[in-house]
């Protein structure tokens, strides 16, 4: 698999999904859920009902690729609070996430605009 970071965006399925499907099914869901465009540099993202399961869909110039990751333990963070089908994070915030770490509630300092310094 690429690296995390060379992919342009990582697009969240919010509401959990059976994990029986696989690429096709998955691939639906992209489409039916308006989650990005199939063939471009996306990572897709879905999780099961307890989120200790997630699957991740990507294309790669020659195919899809799939692979999941189960924790054995813990659960991963999922946006709860939003209230769209899909959300999406940075790739960097993927990696953390992916190292459990809960991005939902990480918060970036307040952009500034000033129009003129005193």
């Amino acid at each position: 698999m690429k690296s995390v970071r060379d992919f342009a965006g990582v697009f969240f399925h919010r509401e959990p999904v059976d994990m029986r499907k696989s690429i096709s099914g998955l691939s639906q869901l992209v489409v039916s859920a308006g989650m990005g465009e199939m063939m471009g540099s996306n990572l897709f993202v879905f999780s099961n009902r307890r989120r200790e399961l997630i699957k991740v869909l990507y294309f790669d110039r020659s195919g899809f690729a799939l692979w999941m990751k189960r924790l054995e333990k813990d659960k991963f963070p999922w946006p709860k609070k939003h209230e769209s089908t899909v959300v999406s994070l940075s790739p960097e915030q993927f990696e953390w996430l992916l190292e459990g770490y809960d991005v939902w509630k990480m918060k970036p300092f307040e952009k500034l605009n000033y129009t003129r310094l005193s």
